[in-house]
């Protein structure tokens, strides 16, 4: 085929997945949260899925089990046969199954835009966005709806028990999905119902400052019909000011008195659970109870609320409901307890999510304090190395395993062992152990009865926690 014929055929070709029923997805990146969960959803929808990823992520199993068919390793032929490509916003250009694909004239789209052709169409597309708390409000919404009837289809950047994994394909008008402002992916959505948990400094990668970031969330907010509502952190100074402007509907919540919905009355008890009155307008207060600790699970809970508050779920209902969500995986999800230590994991990868994760494990820890770190991609660590320098101050310990390159390329002028530096200056008794072995061995010889490990990042770090456990199984 001529090129001038290559071009007319990819141009006769449709980019939108409803005219491939039946047909053959390829997802390069399949791996990530969610891409792998797209691709349990397709599949589930009755496509075909393929995909490949460069290492074996321990999501790609689950994905093997629906049925979809999965490729280590890149390469031009895995793209031969399919039908219609997606691909993650962290493959770049030049891949060789992008090369191939456009080579073929197959047609090609964005993870992003996929989620914006799969939600289109739904009367209640639910978008969470926010540099951090997306996968626990929207669990936290997602088992609201689940357990009251309203059958939402559902897709989240972690597993949910109550969904049996992170994707679910419902029956009713609602839609409930992660916006995600990596890469500005979330710009591809449409939402009718917009949450805004937080804005703050992150993907620094792809966003010039914070100043950018915020605008680019106020791009996102702008996108929901005049009937549509936004609903906000009112003690976010940014998150207000974006809501603000808008001239749909609006609610806010947080801890003052000045939002929508606002807690009084707080009390913790010994895990960081939080029982507090629940206050909205001129309504009754409410007793709510979270079973998920920390005073930011507290916001989230709020935010959960005003959601399902705006798709017909009565505040009473989601209090009750909340009082038994326990988290989803990932998010200070106990792993193990050996040797009376109570281990871990939290997919927090940034400083303040570390922090936060830290303040519920000190909580908790009867003994010692173990914070082990995976910094995750260089670019991060690079515009954010500061914060990492004192996030773990709350731990006795801190161990720092290698950066999870990720997406990225070794510039060669960073690694772990600089954070250890900054972080003993700061006075952190902090130890370089750069691989998954390492720092096995240096718990183990060094934990003692009572202490709590709290492995904590968005990468891989989380099958050490899996290696701690098999090697334990072995010794019995």
């Amino acid at each position: 085929m001529t090129f001038y014929g290559k071009v007319m055929d990819r141009m006769n070709k449709s980019n939108q997945i409803s005219d491939y029923r039946g047909g053959r997805i390829h997802l390069i990146g399949i791996g990530g949260s969610s891409m792998s969960g797209l691709a349990e959803m397709l599949i589930d929808q009755g496509y075909r899925v393929s995909g490949s990823d460069r290492d074996e992520g321990y999501l790609i199993h689950h994905v093997r089990e629906k049925g979809g068919q999965v490729m280590i390793g890149h390469c031009a032929g895995n793209v031969h046969g399919a039908d219609l490509v997606v691909y993650s916003a962290a493959i770049p250009a030049d891949n060789p199954e992008r090369v191939e694909a456009d080579r073929l004239g197959i047609p090609s789209i964005e993870r992003a835009v996929l989620l914006g052709q799969l939600m289109a169409g739904f009367k209640k597309s639910v978008g969470i966005c926010g540099a951090h708390g997306k996968t626990t409000v929207t669990s936290m919404i997602s088992q609201i709806l689940l357990e009251t009837g309203k059958d939402p289809s559902i897709a989240i950047g972690g597993r949910l028990d109550a969904i049996g994994g992170s994707t679910r394909v419902g029956h009713s008008d609602i839609f409930v999905a992660e916006a995600c402002e990596f890469n500005r992916s979330f710009l591809q959505l449409r939402p009718t119902v917009a949450v805004v948990l937080n804005i703050d400094a992150d993907h620094l990668d792809c966003y010039k400052d914070l100043d950018e970031i915020e605008e680019t969330f106020g791009m996102y907010l702008r996108l929901l019909p005049e009937d549509g509502i936004a609903i906000g952190n009112g003690d976010d100074p940014r998150v207000r000011r974006q809501i603000e402007k808008l001239h749909c509907r609006k609610a806010f919540f947080g801890l003052r008195a000045e939002n929508d919905w606002f807690p009084e009355q707080m009390e913790e008890d010994s895990f960081g659970c939080i029982t507090f009155l629940l206050r909205h307008r001129n309504e009754a207060p409410l007793q709510v109870r979270m079973a998920v600790p920390g005073s930011f699970n507290l916001m989230n809970g709020l935010a959960a609320i005003a959601a399902a508050d705006e798709l017909g779920v009565p505040a009473e209902r989601s209090a009750e409901i909340l009082g038994r969500f326990s988290g989803a995986h990932r998010r200070f999800e106990k792993t193990d307890e050996i040797d009376g230590v109570e281990i871990f994991h939290d997919y927090g990868h940034n400083p303040t999510e570390m922090r936060n994760a830290l303040s519920i494990a000190r909580k908790r820890c009867k003994g010692r304090l173990w914070a082990v770190m995976q910094p995750h991609t260089f670019s991060r660590v690079r515009t954010l190395f500061d914060q990492y320098l004192t996030c773990t101050e709350t731990a006795d310990f801190t161990l720092v395993t290698d950066i999870c390159a990720a997406r990225e390329p070794d510039p060669g002028d960073l690694n772990s062992g600089m954070i250890v530096e900054g972080m003993l200056r700061n006075g952190i008794n902090a130890k370089w152990t750069p691989t998954f072995d390492d720092t096995e061995r240096w718990l183990r010889s060094n934990w003692r009865a009572g202490d709590l490990v709290l492995t904590m990042g968005c990468g891989d770090i989380n099958l050490l926690n899996d290696q701690i456990h098999r090697h334990e199984t072995e010794k019995k």
